[in-house]
């Protein structure tokens, strides 16, 4: 049996007196790439949030590798990445060996020593997004698709099960959404579960196997991506509601 490695029930979420999710329900194993599609604040980034615990939910159950959300405490086994104006300043004087190695703090305190091994996995995970040999490069040198696939490396160095992308294409040409997609589905084949949000409805079908899509009032129509027929496919991108029929 494939591994649990999320489980959402009955979830529920309000802003303000606006009704954002309702009766949102889904569960991921091991390897599964799931699309999250829908319009602007239909609620993609907010279910996201609430799986970081960034935000809190008013009605449901989220279960995390087996835990209970409230009780999980292993957050190296999440990676997260943003939209790249949003997680950035790009004056900011580092190298890229800097930033995607201080997302080791949290595993090995703010003030330990690099080890060879650390370097080992540096090497490793900017290899794995073709930015091998960019270490000292200052970040803000780099065009804005170099400088989200260093994202994704700062990502992965902890070793994540579970990859949150909250729109990581967002505001970086044309020919770097590719390569960067082109990444992301790489490391879904090797194995790792990802959950992604994209504005860009049409390559976000491409890659993923399950898709979460919102229609309106929050409600989240979870379907996988072989049981829809390019018919409704299309429809979903000129925001019908496709009923679904499994």
């Amino acid at each position: 049996m494939e591994q649990e490695i999320l489980k959402i029930e009955n979830l529920y979420f309000d802003y303000s007196d606006t009704s954002v999710l309702r009766d949102v329900n889904f569960t991921l194993h091991k390897g599964d790439f799931l699309g999250i599609i829908g319009a602007n604040g239909a609620g993609k980034s907010t279910l996201i949030k609430i799986i970081l615990k960034i935000l809190p939910y008013n009605k449901g159950k989220i279960t995390l590798f087996g835990e209970d959300l409230s009780k999980f405490k292993e957050n190296y086994k999440i990676g997260y990445v943003s939209q790249k104006a949003n997680s950035f300043n790009s004056d900011f004087p580092a190298t890229v060996k800097e930033v995607v190695m201080a997302n080791l703090y949290s595993r090995r305190g703010l003030f330990k020593r690099y080890r060879k091994e650390d370097y080992e996995k540096l090497s490793t995970v900017l290899e794995k997004v073709g930015m091998s040999g960019y270490e000292n490069r200052l970040i803000g040198n780099l065009s804005g698709g170099q400088q989200q696939r260093i994202f994704i490396a700062r990502a992965l160095i902890s070793e994540p099960e579970l990859l949150l992308m909250d729109e990581p294409t967002v505001g970086v040409d044309a020919k770097s959404v590719k390569q960067i997609m082109d990444i992301i589905s790489e490391l879904n084949k090797q194995g790792m579960t990802i959950i992604m949000t994209n504005h860009d409805t049409p390559e976000l079908v491409r890659v993923s196997d399950k898709l979460l899509i919102f229609c309106e009032h929050g409600n989240g129509e979870f379907v996988s991506r072989n049981d829809l027929t390019m018919q409704q496919i299309n429809e979903i991108f000129a925001g019908k509601r496709v009923h679904h029929h499994g």
